[in-house]
């Protein structure tokens, strides 16, 4: 567990981090970004450490892959590519940064460090992990292989790299039900989300998906009343969804797709009301975009993704400390698998 009285007291002999109107002025395009979600008062707190931690990575040649969960201090602030698991992953293997720094969870982290083994990933908090990833191991993967010989298994970007190596390949929210429609064979084994798989079974109805009994911590907890109880509320309400939830929330939904595809379709339809049933960054992150659009609750937080802070990022990059390692044995086949979701994805794009 990272101290932070240590990490403060050390921070503090390098850089001047107290809280700076004038700074804030200065770094008011930032705030543009996001001076709909935080006050001023907030950005002028925060304006510190991001000019901080932007120095620091152009000094380190660094760069930051944000996931569309993170606060918008990080989103808007530092982040140099902001996207869901998919466009990460696929960044990760253009970057020409020798240093990344992975504003997410710690499978998102080992995934870059899976692309990248000659390139430094850091991880803020190596606490910052994944209750999904950690529903399943690779001895789960051989039991569902056990059970259903010769059925290829499409893994979720959202587990370990032991898990990913156990796998024939991966998927994402965003690319679940086209990967498995493309796998060989008439049963598709889908690990660790139970809820993902029956929303891709729904749409991929000529194969027979099985599934491991994983779900998320942010997503299960919504049910389809809490939905018609806001149409109730607010007339008029369109509901996005994410494929994590459950399937009768997915069905009473508007619209359902992955964190990339809800930032595509608001921008689209550009509704006069959304709410958007998934992590709470989400709305935060998008609403300076979409002026027009008043975002409404409910949301559930990730405590995990809330783990990484500006603080930790800078201690991170100028302690060079949280430095993640895959091994090798593990990585090549886990690689493997990402490479392979990569490659397809590709494919069925073009």
């Amino acid at each position: 567990m990272l101290d932070l009285t240590d990490i403060r007291a050390e921070l503090a002999l390098h850089y001047d981090l107290a809280p700076s109107v004038d700074l804030a002025r200065d770094m008011a395009h930032i705030h543009a970004r996001m001076d709909r979600v935080m006050p001023f008062p907030d950005w002028a707190v925060a304006a510190p450490y991001v000019a901080a931690i932007n120095r620091l990575k152009a000094e380190r040649g660094a760069v930051v892959l944000a996931h569309n969960y993170m606060t918008p201090d990080i989103f808007h602030g530092i982040a140099d590519v902001v996207g869901d698991s998919l466009q990460l992953a696929i960044e990760a293997t253009r970057t020409d940064a020798d240093i990344i720094v992975q504003c997410g969870v710690h499978f998102m982290a080992e995934t870059s460090k899976i692309l990248n083994p000659a390139k430094t990933v850091l991880m803020p908090d190596m606490e910052a992990g994944c209750s999904l990833a950690e529903s399943i191991t690779a001895e789960g993967v051989a039991q569902m292989r056990a059970r259903y010989p010769g059925a290829m298994v499409v893994s979720y970007v959202n587990t370990t790299a032991e898990v990913k190596a156990a796998s024939d390949i991966c998927c994402t929210s965003s690319n679940a039900a086209r990967i498995v429609a493309a796998m060989p064979g008439d049963t598709v084994i889908m690990t660790p989300d139970k809820w993902l798989a029956q929303n891709v079974a729904a749409q991929v109805p000529q194969k027979r998906i099985v599934w491991w009994d994983g779900a998320c911590i942010v997503h299960e907890r919504f049910t389809p009343q809490d939905l018609r109880d806001f149409r109730d509320w607010h007339p008029g309400l369109r509901i996005i969804a994410h494929p994590e939830c459950p399937p009768d929330v997915v069905a009473e939904a508007d619209f359902a797709g992955s964190t990339a595809h809800i930032i595509d379709y608001v921008g689209r339809e550009r509704p006069e009301k959304a709410m958007l049933v998934t992590e709470c960054s989400m709305a935060s992150n998008i609403a300076d975009a979409h002026p027009g659009v008043e975002f409404l609750g409910p949301c559930n937080m990730c405590p995990y993704m809330k783990k990484i802070t500006l603080e930790k990022v800078l201690w991170s990059l100028h302690s060079m400390t949280g430095q993640v390692e895959v091994d090798p044995a593990i990585a090549a086949p886990a690689r493997l698998a990402v490479q392979r979701m990569i490659d397809l994805s590709r494919q069925l794009d073009g």
